[in-house]
């Protein structure tokens, strides 16, 4: 066996540390406007390039508060005004629910008494509606709210924030992301970093890190 296999085998995962967004609940912004675009998708897709991007809405990630993103925005696009106050008022309708394929490893590891933490993007102006409506994200030690820390991945100040708040070993900490560059930057702190890109695959690759999870449930 090689050295670098041996390391990674015996790593002894004892922590795992979720991402939420479309690792374990659905969000996209789309749910909402297609609502409001009806057929055009084009236009759909226009606006969410432009006026209600992702860098937008990153900063709200990072602690600008609502109502002066809304005000930045309609002050750019003004005739877009009732689109852009939707993107708050409306923003539950962005997270149509869970994903049932994650929550179930997410329970299977809380049975075998793994420590759980959470480490997500998100306002904190809206993070209390998923707290509302997912009771597994109670389950969690601890969750790391950007919007709160006013710090966003994959900056690695909020990877130390985590490891230092929750005394976490890097080594024994499995990270779990669907964003490849907040999965590098995890790596680069030294916890094990997992790309999400389905249930199925994640199973894998914990079972892979040596977590003895079960097969599917039928």
């Amino acid at each position: 066996m090689h050295h670098s296999q041996s390391a990674t085998l015996s790593r002894d995962i004892d922590t795992v540390v979720f991402d939420l967004g479309n690792v374990l609940i659905r969000w996209d912004p789309r749910n909402l406007y297609r609502k409001l675009f009806g057929p055009d998708e084009a236009a759909m897709e226009q606006f969410l390039a432009e006026v209600c991007h992702t860098e937008w809405n990153e900063q709200q990630d990072r602690g600008r508060l609502w109502k002066d993103a809304v005000a930045e925005a309609i002050e750019r696009h003004p005739a877009h005004e009732a689109n852009i106050r939707a993107y708050f008022e409306r923003w539950a309708e962005m997270i149509p629910g869970e994903i049932a394929g994650t929550v179930e490893i997410l329970t299977q590891l809380r049975e075998r008494n793994f420590r759980l933490l959470a480490l997500t993007n998100w306002s904190a102006e809206t993070f209390h509606i998923a707290e509302e409506r997912f009771p597994f994200l109670g389950w969690f030690e601890g969750i790391v709210v950007s919007g709160r820390e006013r710090i966003i991945k994959p900056d690695p100040a909020i990877f130390r924030l985590l490891i230092e708040r929750y005394a976490l070993r890097p080594e024994t900490t499995a990270f779990i992301d669907d964003s490849i560059r907040n999965v590098d930057a995890a790596a680069r702190e030294g916890l094990a970093a997992i790309h999400f890109k389905d249930p199925d695959d994640l199973r894998r690759q914990l079972q892979a890190l040596g977590i003895a999870l079960p097969a599917r449930d039928a």
